[in-house]
């Protein structure tokens, strides 16, 4: 049981590091996409991309210590964990929306970002509601 109980504080550790990077991400991105200044615009190029590279280990982190923690658990314990199933189409997501951040910080890269500010304001609220399920899922467990 003790093995389970350090997966488990590294999965939230490792989430909690990449959530924290996923939420000031598009932050960055607000700036960018409103900023007219050229030397603004070239120093956050450097930081979207240092950022995004320094939170994807802790993404794959996060997806590796909750396989082995499920792993743990065994199989019929997923099968029946119906709020999991719920949870993993959530992280799915969020790996999609991580993905979706390596082509935005290449657009900004290549100057051809044409969305505005407010869209970034939106994209970044997807992370945060998608954090509020997965953590009532996890320890609620509604279903």
């Amino acid at each position: 049981m003790t093995i389970l109980l350090w997966l488990k504080a590294f999965h939230v550790i490792f989430m909690v590091a990449w959530f924290a990077g996923i939420f000031y991400l598009p932050r960055l991105f607000v700036n960018h996409a409103e900023t007219q200044s050229t030397d603004v615009s070239e120093q956050l190029k450097g930081m979207e991309k240092r950022l995004l590279y320094f939170i994807t280990p802790f993404a794959i982190l996060t997806v590796l210590l909750g396989g082995a923690i499920i792993y743990f658990y065994g199989y019929a314990w997923f099968v029946a964990a119906k709020w999991l199933h719920i949870k993993l189409t959530l992280v799915i997501f969020l790996l999609v929306y991580h993905g979706y951040c390596f082509k935005l910080v290449s657009t900004f890269q290549q100057d051809k970002n044409t969305r505005s500010g407010k869209f970034y304001r939106l994209f970044n609220e997807i992370p945060v509601l998608t954090l509020f399920a997965i953590i009532i899922l996890a320890y609620v467990k509604p279903f």
